[in-house]
């Protein structure tokens, strides 16, 4: 492989949290819909929604791909440690743990 063509170190970390949030925001939304018939459902009790059924689909997905996909950041950012142990740290001794 050409190392030119190569994924930037910030790309393969995007596709490191947006891939598996992509897959469990999928199976996460056959879960949650398997329950629930979006048909049915209404504003905090009291309106019915006013969506078809494949845009509250739709939407759902976008929901659960977003929250999956921030958590999984959030993850990767407290997971980074220092690249070389001899290297000055930028950060309080200690940090992270």
């Amino acid at each position: 492989m050409d190392p030119t063509l190569a994924p930037s170190r910030q790309a393969r970390r995007a596709m490191a949290v947006i891939w598996p949030a992509f897959l469990m925001a999928g199976v996460l939304e056959v879960l949650v819909f398997s329950v629930v018939d979006p048909v049915e459902l209404r504003w905090f009790g009291s309106a019915q929604v006013e969506l078809s059924a494949q845009a509250v689909y739709t939407l759902a997905f976008v929901v659960f791909w977003v929250v999956i996909a921030l958590a999984a950041s959030l993850s990767l950012l407290l997971m980074q440690m220092p690249d070389q142990e001899g290297a000055p740290q930028t950060h309080a001794p200690g940090w992270p743990r």
